[in-house]
């Protein structure tokens, strides 16, 4: 075992190294969060070891269909992506931002919440969830007003990345230029590799902490021809995405038919049900609540995750700005992939393909996207 980082730039480890992994991140105080089967379902919740990941199991996506199924191997995240993302635990869809409390001689005190147990490491994250992050950075940390309490649970993560092995029949990484090879953004990134009996990680380091945490785990020097598999891996993947979206001149196109005729098809089908919104990695939209208890000595300031998609959330008084279905889809389609760019310079969508799978009604925002480009230009109700 090395003691550099030089020597573990690019190293490999088997199961039991995995565990030693998981094992030397609880040791250091993190909170060790990664996939596991729950609810029918891959989701991202605290993880004791290598027996709490989803071994053996795969699932099958498309639009509006979600499946579990057992692989033909012991792959550890041979699955592509679940409901839930990362976001939670860095933006939690509930979060207390105060609480006030009056004693019994009448004096007020305002006090903030404890911050959560330990910092997190999160295990298996995806390149595109990293973008997604990325993206969440600028909405939080790096605009004129930064949340502390999103700066101070992302600060202290730690990312242990995974270059995809499989993609997804919704997945669309290669457009958005996010995947499926993490290149930033990340302590540890690995790459599974099952060959027969063999069964290895090829890890690279990719930060100090990420090199001091290796330290304590068995590894072996990665050769030319185990790190030749990790990128056939990973180039095999980038053939397989199950859809494609063209991004060429897509701002453009978006925000120059606000009238178009698709919006008023959308809508017909469109639920409003804001299942796109709350899977979604990059949105951030939310409300606040005031509450207070019954007897008048307490109250509470309360963050909650909200969506475009509801009619309260441009309601202003006289009504919702955005009253019908298809002015809520076009808000948000239009926002994330079009305006978005000019409020924080990127696309807010990374393609993990999440807002299609999940979708009661099967929605494809890339065959939407597709349909306004085939006849730009007409004019509809909007």
């Amino acid at each position: 075992m090395q003691d550099s980082k030089a020597d573990v730039t690019r190293v490999v480890i088997d199961t039991k190294g995995l565990q030693c992994l998981l094992e030397a991140l609880a040791q250091a105080g993190y909170r060790v969060v990664g996939p596991t089967v729950r609810d029918e379902a891959i989701v991202y919740d605290d993880i004791a070891g290598i027996e709490s990941l989803p071994v053996g199991w795969t699932d099958r996506q498309e639009a509006g269909r979600y499946a579990l199924e057992r692989r033909g191997d012991d792959a550890c995240f041979g699955y592509v992506v679940g409901p839930h993302s990362w976001k939670k635990f860095l933006f939690p869809p509930v979060e207390t931002l105060w609480t006030a409390r009056r004693d019994e001689a009448g004096a007020m005190a305002v006090s903030r919440p404890e911050p959560s147990q330990g910092p997190f490491a999160f295990i298996g994250m995806r390149a595109c969830e990293i973008e997604a992050i990325a993206i969440q950075d600028r909405v939080f940390e790096q605009g004129p007003y930064t949340d502390t309490a999103y700066a101070a649970r992302r600060s202290d993560a730690f990312i242990v990345a995974l270059n995809c092995g499989q993609a997804g029949g919704t997945c669309f990484c290669v457009s958005m230029d996010t995947g499926p090879k993490a290149k930033h953004g990340f302590d540890l990134a690995l790459t599974e590799m099952i060959d027969g009996p063999s069964h290895r990680f090829l890890v690279e380091v990719g930060s100090e902490a990420g090199a001091r945490i290796m330290v304590q785990v068995p590894h072996e020097q990665a050769s030319a021809g185990q790190v030749e598999m990790a990128e056939a891996i990973v180039e095999r993947t980038a053939g397989q995405m199950g859809r494609s979206l063209d991004t060429q001149g897509l701002k453009e196109l978006l925000q120059d038919n606000p009238e178009h005729p698709r919006w008023d098809d959308v809508a017909m089908r469109c639920l409003t049900c804001a299942n796109c919104t709350m899977v979604c990695p990059t949105c951030f939209c939310s409300t606040v609540e005031d509450h207070s208890d019954l007897t008048n000595t307490e109250a509470q300031r309360v963050r909650k995750w909200d969506s475009c998609f509801t009619m309260d959330y441009s309601y202003i008084h006289g009504g919702s700005v955005r009253a019908s279905t298809a002015s809520r889809y076009r808000q948000w389609m239009t926002h994330k992939l079009a305006n978005w760019i000019d409020q924080f310079g990127t696309s807010g969508c990374v393609g993990c393909g999440r807002c299609i799978t999940w979708c009661p009604v099967g929605i494809d925002l890339t065959e939407e996207a597709a349909a306004i480009r085939a006849a730009p230009g007409e004019k509809g109700s909007g």
